[in-house]
């Protein structure tokens, strides 16, 4: 199943892209990056089955397990691609969350939107270790 990390914003030359980076390697899975100017702009039409994920502060809060668990199911299931959803400063409109088949959280707490994007990298590289057995996830 393809991943497709769909961000507004540059990254640029910064740490957050570096961490980007070392994430991007270290996946097995497939990986599409696509960066979107701050307003419009267009995500790309899906050519397969697909699930949309937006980062939103008002979103679950899953474990890394529990979304190993999600992409597991899908993957399973027949989805080809799932889209991670990086919004602008303002976040997601009211109609882009209700569309979504999952609102993901990390924490309570407000994130830079480019830790936000080093995060969820290093999350789908921690899902997809789970999935394969790996020991890089320590279970507590």
């Amino acid at each position: 199943m393809l991943l497709h990390v769909i961000a507004r914003g540059k990254i640029a030359r910064s740490p957050e892209a570096d961490l980007v980076a070392r994430y991007d390697k270290r996946l097995t899975w497939p990986v599409k990056l696509t960066e979107l100017p701050e307003t419009g702009g267009r995500i790309p039409d899906p050519q397969s089955p697909f699930k949309t994920v937006l980062l939103d502060e008002r979103g679950n809060d899953l474990s890394s397990q529990e979304l190993a668990a999600t992409l597991e199911k899908w993957r399973d299931g027949g989805i080809r691609e799932a889209r991670f959803v990086l919004g602008a400063a303002d976040g997601h409109s009211p109609a882009d969350r209700a569309d979504a088949d999952l609102l993901l959280a990390f924490g309570s707490a407000t994130w830079p939107h480019l830790l936000a994007r080093a995060m969820l990298m290093e999350q789908l590289y921690r899902a997809t270790s789970i999935l394969a057995g790996h020991p890089y996830h320590r279970a507590g």
